[in-house]
């Protein structure tokens, strides 16, 4: 009966490990990248509502939110308040179809 050689096993191992590190790395960008487009979305919305109530035009909201790479949704008057919703596509490699949404309202208060 001849023994088996255990030589390789530790290259398959490492080799299995570093993949699914890569995998995990993936994940976590992507996570990441999406965070940062919530952020940027959100920010843009903000800035838009802002622009609205000062102006008291949605015309204004709109310039300032593709000024800030997202689309002017919805822009409405409630009262002296101004309520904003923008759009940022999302910018990761697995998430490119994914479309951030980001609600804001501003006034005089």
């Amino acid at each position: 009966m001849r023994r088996r050689d255990d030589a390789g096993a530790a290259t398959v191992l490492v080799v299995a490990l570093a993949g699914v590190l890569l995998v995990v790395g993936l994940a976590l960008g992507e996570a990441a990248s999406l965070m940062v487009d919530h952020r940027r979305a959100q920010a843009a919305a903000d800035l838009a509502a802002l622009a609205g109530a000062s102006s008291g035009e949605c015309a204004e909201a709109s310039r300032v939110a593709d000024r800030n790479g997202a689309r002017l949704r919805a822009c409405r008057h409630d009262g002296p308040d101004v309520l904003v919703e923008v759009e940022v596509g999302g910018g990761g490699w697995l998430a490119r179809a994914v479309d951030l949404l980001a609600r804001a309202r501003a006034g005089p208060r």
